[in-house]
């Protein structure tokens, strides 16, 4: 039996891809067929960073929270170096209080036994396995939570979310009480996941719609072209996005219909 992901070079899916795939099949196409590479930003270093102060707090409990807000300036100082965003000041600004209200939603845990460890589950039918690197995994209570910086707490965890920590539940054990945690600049909060399976179950068809896609042709550019992409979507909101859009093969293929 053909293996359609290989034979396009993908040899595993994440929870993050299978998203990216229902959100906008065309920018898919573009990244994960094409190899286009979007740009890093501001709020990217800034998640980055404020999880590595996060996570040093966690791991050494006596450190001061002024050492852990160091650590990560530094940090998103570093990433930003090659980095040109205009919101590089406003998350300068919040990325303390990130790590400040991350530490002290995260402390009363104590130290993870765990941090960025690797899961990896395959799946009925499915030719490639999932993989996943979770955040933080406290063994002996069987708690585990990925943290996310955001600059507005969701008054619940977003379905991308949910289906990160809920693959990393159906692997590590059922038991497990899986939960994600978001950090803002005003506070942090944990949610706890529920109905882990139907999420797990939805990354499933998912793979097996992608898989089938995958099948069409051995071409990617005939794949990108069965695609059209959605200029209004918030996917493609960034110069860089949408002029990698318009010279890709998922825009020439249509005409004006695709163009912005």
């Amino acid at each position: 039996m053909t293996n359609s992901f290989e034979q396009h070079g993908i040899n595993h899916l994440s929870a993050s891809s299978c998203t990216a795939f229902v959100t906008s099949r065309a920018m898919w196409c573009l990244e994960r067929l094409l190899k286009w590479d979007s740009p890093k930003t501001a709020p990217m270093h800034a998640g980055t960073a404020g999880e590595d102060g996060i996570v040093h707090g966690l791991k050494n409990l006596d450190a001061a929270p002024t050492e852990c807000v160091d650590q990560a300036m530094k940090r998103f100082r570093d990433l930003m170096v090659l980095t040109k965003d205009e919101r590089r000041e406003k998350y300068e600004k919040v990325l303390p209080y990130f790590v400040q209200h991350g530490l002290q939603e995260l402390r009363p845990y104590g130290t993870p036994s765990h941090v960025q460890g690797k899961i990896e589950k395959q799946m009925d039918g499915v030719a490639v396995p999932f993989v996943g690197y979770f955040d933080l995994y406290w063994a002996d209570a069987g708690v585990l939570t990925d943290i996310k910086t955001t600059l507005k707490m969701p008054s619940a965890i977003k379905v991308n979310h949910a289906r990160q920590v809920a693959l990393y539940k159906s692997t590590i054990s059922d038991n497990l009480d899986a939960r994600v945690t978001y950090v803002t600049g005003n506070g942090a909060k944990t949610y706890a996941l529920e109905n882990h399976r139907e999420h797990v179950e939805a990354l499933h068809k998912i793979a097996l719609t992608m898989q089938r896609f995958l099948g069409l042709s051995k071409d990617k550019h005939e794949l990108c072209a069965l695609v059209c992409p959605d200029y209004e979507h918030f996917v493609w909101s960034s110069d860089a996005a949408r002029a990698a859009g318009t010279h890709s093969a998922a825009t020439r293929r249509a005409g004006s219909a695709c163009r912005p």
